[in-house]
């Protein structure tokens, strides 16, 4: 079994995991796992805090000589704001007699956990909220999900995003083929495959900047090279769509998940929604018309790129502060303003990357588990095959 826990805060010392389950005998990339936190750390409408922050995992325990031992593995990422912070604000030892903090917040920003985590644990301030609940802890959650990217790359599954609309501006996707996408927005400010919409959703960043607000918008996560068989109709917790959409929502601002045609699907008859199965004789294998299931029938991958999009509202904290009321006096108030971006979706699709790989290397190992590379390998390979074999014309 695999899984994970995190802990940290935006402005504590470090953002950490310890993560359970990983076989033994896979290769860490340091590399890869330190661009997908930079790549996190992008995107054009980012605040203030990335100029602070050069985010990298630093590996604890779990690895050695570059490659894990089947232990658990811990990694923290280190907040280097917490030099600015480790006084009287975020002190892990109790404070002097007589010492206050001045960083504490009594006005909920509209949007954020901070009045119902006020009231949910009985603080009498927001900063203990504000802290675990910040987008910054999806740093660590990026440090985790490229382990898990790195097995899934093992057994040839890919995993990639793009940006489909920011403020209501839409790119053209409809005809991209899936495998030039990481190519076409390497460059990208906003990660978006179709140039030409590029410019009016930066334009767009930009006027919202000016006039104090923020912008949402929806990102799309492809996985190819999913086998047939993740997952289960059998049960409604073992669903892999079930469980992708969970850890999407899991995301701070993401409000809405769909796969494939989503809830287009709500708006059309069955004989335009399901996708038709043709065989290939050249190739002996079963194929699909179009693919408007999204990768996922039933709970269970059919073999079709995987397909998910994510709906980002807009950050809450703006700097045109929106009305509130203080805490203790009751009395009305702007919501207060820390640091904040004007537009992160370029930045939540790394982290929808990552939440999508944890979920599909939870439910790899489900299927094909061993202690090692070496195990999952013989049994991923051995039922691969008695796949070839099922669907061939001359099984018999």
């Amino acid at each position: 079994m695999l899984r994970f826990l995190t802990a940290g805060e935006s402005h504590g010392p470090a953002l950490t995991a310890l993560i359970e389950g990983f076989p033994a005998g896979l290769d860490i990339d340091f590399v890869f796992i330190n661009e997908q936190l930079r790549r996190r750390q992008g995107g054009y409408g980012r605040g203030a805090r990335q100029r602070i922050e050069s985010d990298t995992a630093e590996f604890l325990a779990g690895i050695r000589f570059g490659k894990t031992m089947g232990n658990p593995i811990a990694l923290c990422v280190r907040n280097r704001d917490w030099e600015n912070w480790k006084g009287v604000n975020m002190s892990i030892e109790p404070l002097p007699e007589g010492v206050e903090p001045t960083r504490e917040s009594k006005i909920p920003r509209p949007g954020h956990a901070d009045y119902a985590g006020m009231l949910k644990y009985s603080h009498d301030t927001l900063r203990p909220v504000l802290e675990r609940a910040s987008a910054r802890n999806t740093a660590v959650l990026v440090a985790v999900g490229s382990l898990a990217r790195l097995l899934l790359a093992e057994f040839g599954i890919s995993i990639f995003s793009h940006v489909v609309s920011i403020g209501g501006v839409k790119a053209n996707i409809s005809d991209i083929d899936l495998r030039q996408i990481p190519e076409l927005t390497e460059d990208s400010p906003v990660s978006v495959a179709d140039r030409d919409s590029e410019g009016d959703m930066i334009a767009a960043i930009d006027e919202a900047k000016k006039a104090g607000d923020t912008l949402g918008g929806v990102f799309e996560v492809v996985t190819l090279g999913l086998p047939v068989g993740l997952g289960s109709y059998a049960s409604w917790e073992t669903r892999l769509d079930g469980k992708l959409a969970q850890a999407m929502m899991g995301i701070q601002a993401i409000k809405g998940v769909e796969i494939g045609l989503g809830f287009g699907v709500a708006d059309i008859p069955g004989s335009q929604v399901h996708d038709p199965f043709l065989y290939d004789r050249d190739r002996q294998k079963f194929t699909r018309s179009s693919n408007h299931a999204g990768g996922v029938e039933g709970g269970v991958s059919n073999g079709e790129p995987l397909i998910i999009r994510a709906a980002m509202k807009p950050i809450a904290t703006l700097m045109k502060q929106l009305p509130s009321v203080n805490i203790e006096t009751k009395e009305p108030a702007p919501a207060f303003a820390e640091r904040s971006d004007v537009c992160a979706v370029p930045a939540a699709a790394v982290v929808g990357e990552a939440m999508t790989a944890i979920v599909l290397a939870e439910a790899f190992l489900d299927k094909f588990g061993g202690d090692s590379i070496e195990q999952i390998r013989g049994s991923f390979d051995s039922y691969m095959e008695s796949i070839r074999k099922r669907v061939r014309m001359d099984k018999q």
